[in-house]
């Protein structure tokens, strides 16, 4: 099977050399494939989702790394009145008029393993009073390091570590399956055309076969050697298959319309499908694909994401109860009236803290909290068995469909043969006069059947195929994993 790269490759050149208007244009079933891979909704969608998921993971890393921030004020004027305290206790307004300028420039850093952060950050001030002309002061802390811990609490970065990297893994093997589900879409737009076009075909032979039938009959009729009542069903035989004609016309278009559309080609464009080939692929065996769909189906990640979100859940209602912090600050702290000064006369300064917020009586809020979070895990944990059990319930039925298709297509391969064969035979024998209009009809019947059954067992056949690529995310061909380039997807 071909390669995502080479895919790409087919859509852009069968792109470049569409059709002009009103044109035919023949399309592969692989060549369709292609197109819907890179110009189809459902693959613009796809891209889009992975696109999210990926800057969701890449904000996730970033977290992880050091921040570099600054502010300021430029400028703070004030020029108001403030409450004032005097020494007897008793309150004045006084007059401000300042103009003010400050700025800090910090790195700051997560610390994953404890939940805390640790910053680095330095200052300056700078106040001017304006009613003063030598009223200016400048503040400076020229260095200062100040840490802040959660004591006794949920470490949220040591959770996310664990389940960030599950979910975008989960993201990208969902995007690889969402990429073969277009393929299954693909692929019953494609065969809808082709049984169309296929019952459009056998409508105009038909209504050949029958206004041939129909003259033969009538000279036949002269020279009596068939009934009236025989004359009359091929003549009948005629109008249904005009109706036929005009009944599988209507579909051809509607079919043509549908397949053009999730293709997104222009609807001028005359698609010419071609009936495909099947390889030989031996028996799969159901433990084989069990085992490559646990290793590389989205499905396994999204089992182990939830659960981890589930036990985050209860650690963090746990950790609600008590909540303890420690919040510390060393630096120099240096004031003066020139710039200068500032930054020499320096004084250690020095802040511990410890903040605690522990509930005395909530009447057992945060506790049933944590009874809610562990019923929900509980809930999560039975939902998780169950889908894994249809999960592998799945695997088994369409292991088991794709081995018995191609017994069935070979099957409807050689009926398909048998009945054209017997049809040619039943008219040259019903010109010869030997058998009836009914047998004749039968005969038709049949023919029209098992071309109809042919092309639909090769669709199941593919169908059953790409649906097991999609779970297993495996290439049965080339005996390799299917890999998409995230970085060429993504266009980064």
């Amino acid at each position: 099977m071909m390669k995502p790269g080479k895919f790409i490759s087919i859509a852009v050149g069968m792109i470049i050399s569409l059709p002009l208007m009103g044109e035919e244009m023949k399309i592969t079933l692989q060549e369709a494939i292609a197109i819907a891979k890179v110009q189809s909704v459902d693959a613009a969608v796809a891209i889009n989702e992975l696109r999210s998921a990926y800057w969701q993971y890449k904000s996730f890393r970033a977290d992880q790394l050091p921040e570099i921030n600054l502010s300021a004020s430029l400028p703070n004027y004030n020029r108001n009145y403030d409450t004032y305290q005097q020494e007897d206790g008793s309150y004045t307004y006084v007059r401000n008029n300042y103009l003010g300028m400050d700025g800090t420039l910090s790195i700051d850093q997560n610390i994953p393993f404890t939940g805390g952060k640790v910053s680095i950050n330095t200052s300056l001030d700078y106040l001017k009073q304006m009613d003063n002309r030598n009223g200016k002061l400048f503040m400076s802390i020229p260095f200062a390091l100040t840490y802040s811990q959660p004591i006794m609490g949920t470490n949220r970065m040591k959770w996310e570590r664990k389940i960030q990297p599950v979910k975008y893994r989960e993201a990208q093997a969902k995007f690889a399956s969402d990429m073969e589900e277009i393929t299954m879409r693909t692929i019953n737009y494609y065969f809808n055309l082709l049984l169309a076009k296929e019952n459009l075909n056998i409508s105009r032979q038909n209504l050949a076969n029958s206004r041939k039938l129909h003259e033969a009959a009538k000279a036949k009729r002269k020279m009596g050697q068939i009934s009236e009542n025989d004359l009359l069903q091929m003549e009948l035989n005629v109008l249904d298959s005009q109706s036929e004609l005009s009944g599988n016309g209507s579909s051809l278009h509607s079919a043509m319309f549908q397949l053009r559309s999730f293709l997104g080609l222009d609807s001028s464009v005359v698609i010419e499908p071609v009936i495909p080939h099947t390889f030989e692929c031996p028996p799969l065996s159901y433990e084989d694909v069990l085992q490559k769909a646990l290793a590389n189906n989205h499905f396994s990640q999204n089992i182990l994401r939830r659960k981890l979100e589930a036990q985050y859940e209860v650690a963090a209602a746990k950790g609600d109860i008590r909540s303890i912090t420690l919040f510390a600050q060393v630096g120099y702290t240096g004031t003066g009236e020139a710039l200068r000064r500032a930054y020499s006369n320096l004084n250690n300064n020095q802040v511990i803290q410890v903040g605690v917020k522990m509930p005395i009586l909530d009447w057992g809020k945060r506790r049933g909290r944590v009874k809610m979070a562990q019923s929900n895990q509980e809930m999560v944990e039975s939902r998780l068995k169950q889908e894994s059990l249809n999960f592998n319930q799945n695997i088994f039925i369409v292991t088991e469909q794709f081995n018995n298709q191609m017994m069935l297509l070979q099957n409807a391969s050689l009926a398909d043969t048998i009945a054209r064969k017997r049809y040619r035979t039943n008219v040259e024998t019903f010109l010869a006069g030997k058998i009836s209009t009914l047998d004749l009809n039968d005969s038709q019947t049949r023919k029209d059947r098992a071309r109809q059954k042919y092309l639909n067992e090769m669709f199941w056949w593919w169908y059953y195929y790409y649906q097991i690529r999609s779970i297993t995310l495996w290439d049965y061909i080339n005996e390799a994993p299917i890999m998409a380039d995230f970085d060429k997807t993504l266009n980064l």
